[in-house]
């Protein structure tokens, strides 16, 4: 089993930042891909990005590259989400998952969900 915390949401004007955090517990993630996912009202779960946990491996959807930025800490087993840049179309609550496929950008491929924390862009 695996649990995972996310933290760091909040409310930041167009062109601001924002760092997300997933905190991982239970059993030990070296084979896990993680990503973050996600939601804007009345629409379906979205891939963001994922990050292999041993490797380090890290792959993008087109709208943020360039823009998000992730990253992991093993020892502390955390996994960061650096947003720069963020436009109103970034709102939305922002889930880490963990799973085993790379690269997974369905949510059918990850086993573990966290809670999600919202993020929400605006003036």
């Amino acid at each position: 089993q695996v649990q995972l915390v996310e933290s760091g949401g909040g409310l930041v004007q167009p062109g601001g930042s924002l760092r997300l955090s997933c905190a991982a517990s239970g059993r030990t993630l070296g084979n896990n891909v993680l990503a973050w996912f996600r939601q804007a009202p009345g629409q379906e779960r979205e891939f963001v990005t994922a990050i292999t946990w041993s490797g380090g491996l890290t792959y993008y959807t087109d709208s943020v590259k360039g823009r998000f930025t992730i990253s992991r800490d093993n020892a502390k087993k955390t996994m960061f989400l650096q947003m720069n840049s963020l436009k109103p179309e970034d709102t939305g609550v922002y889930y880490c998952a963990a799973g085993l496929v790379w690269v997974g950008l369905s949510t059918s491929m990850y086993e573990y969900w966290g809670q999600g924390t919202q993020v929400t862009v605006s003036s």
